[in-house]
């Protein structure tokens, strides 16, 4: 079965120029420069895609899709999540371990896979969990088999906490692998949230707003300063998560990927959010580490565009509706985004080649090569037909019913988007059908 996309505006390794794709079954057979390009004719579909952008689809390597297999009622599963995903351009996914049972072992792991090789619509892959008992075990682990390691320096959902220094410097010294942590100084955490409560627990005063002064600068810089210098010690290839703040980023290099030991992410919730919005949003966005201040948010931008950040992760984390509506102090942390993570990333670009390569380049391109995904991530001959096309310049509002979550809620409900995910092909087939297991090199 063969694709013809032409007259498609390509956007792929740096460059935009309008071409052409063939996709043959399930890979890129022909990449072609001529917008009009022909070759066979033995086409199964023709697709003039004359002002559309064709993208890589993208790689999603921060996930919370909640399915463990052992929740009665999890507030997301591989079927509904991974719909949201592959609806919003995003083709792969790598899970996070902190699920029900948490992804510590090699009978979790694979566990995890006969869940995803049923329900999940887009390629999928996982990350094993440290934790302060399993290090030997988890070192053990072929580290072909899952995409890193997952190391938890704050408390979050799920408590997978490793605060043991001498099981810590032991996973820094040995894992030859890639380790993704989490960081916020528990400590720190800890004795905000003990004063917090002590002054506005039950008063009008506990709002979301407290999440950022409870979850503050400090607590971010102090574990990340920590972990980094950890792992400078130790010549460990070590990523931080989700980076949130001004202050994290004098630690960072900007370095060519391929020369970086010390690499972070970014989430387009703290790209796009900030702490004036916990007004309106309150417990909607509340994640950890949390949504902080407007300077803090254009830094995340300026660091991005100066390669101190390699790569923008969702985080995506669905909680139910009525438990995010409890008072401050009880609603759970995380925000469901993944299905319009690539539109917010992309309001950003409107009229910006510049900006719209570095998104697919952070997207796309950086998180196969930072962690080993083979075949994904670019527009190439040979490599997986993960394709997005998308119409820009058309108006499209986040309604509750177009929702594909579980939980049914997204906070950018009401938000015009500029641009409309047109179709997206994983593994060249533009049906929902059932994604295949990433493969990662060593």
């Amino acid at each position: 079965m063969k694709t013809l996309i032409h007259n498609a505006t390509i956007v792929n390794e740096g460059r935009i120029f309008v071409g052409s794709v063939v996709i043959d079954d399930d890979r890129i057979a022909e990449i072609s420069e001529n917008p009009e390009y022909s070759g066979k004719t033995d086409y199964s579909e023709i697709i003039d895609a004359k002002g559309l952008l064709l993208l890589p689809g993208v790689i999603d390597t921060h996930v919370h899709f909640r399915d463990g297999g052992q929740s009665e009622n999890p507030a997301g599963t591989f079927y509904s999540e991974s719909r949201a995903a592959r609806a919003g351009g995003v083709t792969s996914v790598v899970d996070m371990p902190n699920t029900k049972p948490q992804t510590t072992t090699m009978e979790a792991l694979e566990a995890k896979e006969t869940l995803a090789a049923r329900d999940s619509a887009v390629n999928y892959g996982f990350m094993l969990g440290a934790t302060n008992d399993n290090i030997d075990t988890l070192l053990a682990i072929d580290p072909r088999r899952y995409a890193a390691i997952k190391l938890f320096l704050g408390s979050s959902t799920g408590n997978m906490l490793v605060n043991n220094p001498e099981q810590l410097d032991h996973l820094f010294r040995d894992a030859q692998k890639l380790i993704v942590a989490h960081c916020e100084q528990e400590e720190v955490i800890q004795a905000n949230l003990m004063n917090a409560k002590r002054e506005f627990q039950g008063t009008e005063g506990e709002t979301t707003a407290l999440h950022p002064k409870i979850r503050n600068n400090e607590a971010c810089f102090l574990s990340t300063y920590h972990a980094i210098e950890r792992a400078r010690k130790y010549g460990t290839r070590f990523h931080v998560a989700h980076i949130s703040t001004a202050t994290e980023l004098s630690l960072l290099s900007n370095f060519d990927l391929e020369k970086k030991s010390i690499t972070a992410e970014v989430s387009p919730n703290h790209l796009w959010f900030d702490d004036r919005d916990y007004a309106e949003l309150g417990n909607k966005i509340k994640c950890n580490p949390a949504i902080k201040t407007n300077e803090d948010r254009l830094a995340l931008w300026a660091a991005l565009e100066d390669d101190l950040i390699d790569t923008i992760a969702t985080d995506h984390a669905p909680h139910p509706l009525e438990a995010k509506m409890r008072p401050y102090f009880d609603a759970p942390s995380g925000i469901p985004s993944i299905q319009h993570s690539l539109q917010m990333m992309l309001e950003a670009a409107i009229n910006d080649d510049a900006l719209l390569t570095m998104i697919v380049q952070k997207m796309c391109h950086n998180p196969a090569l930072l962690f080993g995904i083979e075949g994904r991530g670019f527009i190439r001959k040979g490599y997986k037909a993960d394709l997005v096309l998308v119409h820009p310049g058309v108006e499209e509002t986040v309604a509750r019913e177009s929702l594909l979550y579980k939980c049914g809620w997204s906070p950018l409900e009401g938000q015009t988007f500029h641009t409309r995910i047109e179709r997206v092909w994983v593994n060249g087939n533009s049906a929902v059908a059932t994604g295949e297991p990433l493969t990662f090199s060593k």
